[in-house]
């Protein structure tokens, strides 16, 4: 039986007594899970033997059982900070392992075994201190977002209540969206529940045309629109960047979000550029299909993308990260 699990990077390097072997070993859901080709590497087989091995156990003993999982696996990028690229591969766990090891006659199983069962009663002491690292991090990005908050009502000179209320409701929407993230027993603030069918592919020049019904329909100084330099269009284009093949954001809801915060960061036009961003980010999930949840309502009231757009505004470099992820988790699924 197959289950799929989010890859929550808690890792433990198993050695051989021979100093032959070594692997990253992964933990979770309290077993230890290794993938065929580890399992080759560990028990001195070939990939095809191992992977004949662990269908018959399956088969046989451990039918009906939770015993293979797809993590999804994640690897850095290089063409981007903290940008990953995440694919899924099977991985078994203990049952299998030892099942398999026992098959093929293999000392390294018992070995294996006994390292495990020593590594996973440390982890279950170490538990508490993992929880509180969790902790720890939710709050940093919650301070975060915060600092943003402080800085964008002392820039606003004329803040009325009702504009203050709607900052502090984004707060209190990303709090509620961390208390969610924190059922899943994820070790870090993730983009979870988006949507990566695409409707609608976004072009400078599709943009562009929005941009100027949006110029007829409600004016603006004859500023208003007016391109600086090709930032604009680079903007558009970074929303799709790959890195080997594979986007850098994967997602409708993560585009999106980059649209609008690139929109506003980049400044590409002489007046309007906050104006813009946020038409252009309704724009694109509207063309994709996902502005509207089932009931009729949108994901994301409008009074919340004017706060968020004056934060992003306000917010610096080093904090796009949690901007980007604020966005995200505002309009993913769970805001149906």
């Amino acid at each position: 039986m197959e289950k799929e699990y989010r890859h929550n990077n808690k890792v433990a390097i198993y050695r051989s007594a021979d100093g032959e072997t070594q692997l990253s070993v992964e933990i979770d859901k309290d077993t230890v899970w290794l993938n065929a080709n580890q399992m080759a590497e560990l028990f001195g087989r070939d990939s095809k033997t191992i992977r004949k091995h662990i269908n018959n156990a399956i088969r046989e003993e451990l039918a009906g059982e939770v015993v293979v999982a797809k993590f999804a696996t994640t690897t850095q990028h290089g063409a981007m900070e903290a940008k990953s690229q995440t694919h899924d591969v099977n991985f078994y766990n203990l049952d299998v392992i030892i099942s398999v090891g026992y098959r093929v006659k293999s000392k390294n199983g018992v070995d294996f075994r006994r390292w495990a069962n020593k590594v996973l009663k440390e982890y279950l002491v170490k538990g508490y201190a993992v929880n509180k690292s969790i902790s720890e991090r939710h709050y940093t990005e919650l301070k975060q977002l915060v600092a943003v908050l402080s800085r964008t009502i002392r820039a606003q000179e004329t803040l009325s209540s009702e504009d203050a209320v709607n900052l502090v409701e984004v707060i209190s929407d990303y709090t509620y969206a961390l208390d969610t993230l924190d059922k899943y027993d994820y070790q870090e603030l993730s983009i979870e529940r988006t949507t990566n069918e695409e409707k609608f592919h976004a072009t400078y020049e599709g943009a562009m045309q929005a941009i100027n019904e949006l110029k007829n329909k409600f004016g603006g100084s004859k500023w208003f629109a007016n391109e600086k330099d090709d930032s604009f269009k680079s903007s558009v284009g970074q929303i799709y960047q790959t890195f080997d093949g594979v986007e850098l954001y994967p997602s409708v809801e993560e585009k999106a979000a980059m649209l609008l915060y690139l929109v506003v960061k980049n400044h590409s036009f002489s007046d309007g550029n906050k104006r813009i961003a946020a038409m252009l980010f309704l724009w694109f999930l509207d063309r994709n299909g996902i502005l509207y949840s089932p009931n009729g309502g949108k994901r994301i009231a409008d009074n919340t993308l004017v706060a968020l757009t004056l934060m992003i505004a306000e917010s610096r470099t080093e904090e796009k990260d949690v901007m980007v992820k604020v966005v995200v988790n505002l309009i993913n699924k769970d805001n149906q």
